[in-house]
């Protein structure tokens, strides 16, 4: 083994995350049956562990707004799982809140193959995590949030390094403890999900605590940036039937109109939801319904009050 060699496996044998996990020692033995119970039990630890991290989660959240209201965007950089998730949660902001697609990204180390297929050690390639960065040209309006269940994976760790020499905020994302965490970044989120129930296999507890604190991320600064009313999708784009029938089904119990004034609405609404919905609400015109959420910044409960952001 070499130096470099011998170095990784010390760091690797230190995690929390690659340490054999006691009450699964005897798991090939069980029934599946009890495999399956084993495995529930370890992953119902996972939401205490996130909730843990909330006061971080809320800070990551807060400079995430402040990063989009000033035309930035939030990107998630990871290897393997890590980057599988954040790629996942990325794309599916646009049909849900109708943002733009450049506004929150994914990057994966290994490219766009390594989403669909394992490319087993480009995440040791700190050279192409922060050529990641250079290609994605971060500046200091972007977030880059690092997910990595290690903490040291070097493709991840680089990317960060270089988003900050950018002027970036940074966000990193870690299931082993925040008292082993020394990389430099603005908001560290480190929910400690132990032992895995198979050892190292961090698609399963990291897995699952990372998803849940980037569905906390973005849906939380999405809520904030007034994509939802109540507690419905009113930015979404009728880009589909199902998002086209989901539509008229928001402004149907958010109104209580019919299917066919949900319909007449969004037609006069150009397809708008929101405008829709004021409209409906308020009993104003088109016009008036967009002159109003304008002057809410996209607020649909503030717009319905008539009155602007800047007066609350």
């Amino acid at each position: 083994m070499g130096a470099n060699g011998k170095n990784v496996f010390i760091e690797i044998q230190g995690l929390s995350t690659e340490q054999r996990n006691r009450r699964t020692r005897n798991i090939d033995a069980k029934s599946v049956r009890d495999i399956l119970n084993i495995i529930n039990t370890e992953d119902k630890k996972v939401a205490t562990a996130v909730e843990k991290e909330i006061p971080r989660i809320a800070q990551a959240v807060e400079l995430v707004v402040d990063a989009l209201k000033r035309g930035g965007r939030l990107i998630y950089v990871g290897a393997g799982t890590s980057g599988r998730l954040g790629i996942l949660d990325a794309t599916e902001c646009p049909p849900t809140y109708g943002t733009n697609p450049e506004m929150i990204l994914g990057v994966i180390a290994g490219g766009e193959r390594a989403v669909f297929r394992s490319i087993e050690g480009v995440e040791d390639n700190a050279k192409d995590g922060r050529r990641a960065m250079s290609k994605k040209r971060v500046t200091e309006k972007d977030v880059v949030c690092g997910i990595a269940a290690s903490r040291r994976t070097p493709f991840v760790v680089a990317a960060i390094q270089c988003a900050r020499e950018h002027g970036a905020k940074t966000i990193y994302i870690t299931t082993n403890p925040r008292r082993d965490f020394q990389l430099d970044v603005d908001v560290a989120i480190c929910p400690v999900v132990g032992p895995e129930v198979i050892m190292g296999s961090t698609r399963m507890k990291s897995g699952t605590a990372q998803k849940l604190v980037l569905n906390m991320i973005t849906t939380a600064s999405m809520i904030r940036l007034g994509k939802v009313y109540e507690n419905m999708m009113i930015d979404l784009q009728m880009k589909s039937h199902k998002l086209q029938e989901r539509a008229k089904r928001v402004l149907m119990i958010g109104t209580g109109v019919d299917y066919l004034g949900a319909e007449k609405a969004l037609r006069a609404a150009s397809g708008h939801v929101k405008t829709a919905m004021v409209m409906v609400k308020a009993k104003v015109s088109a016009r008036e319904a967009r002159q109003r959420l304008q002057a809410a910044d996209g607020f649909v409960r503030v717009a319905l009050e008539g009155k602007s952001i800047r007066a609350r």
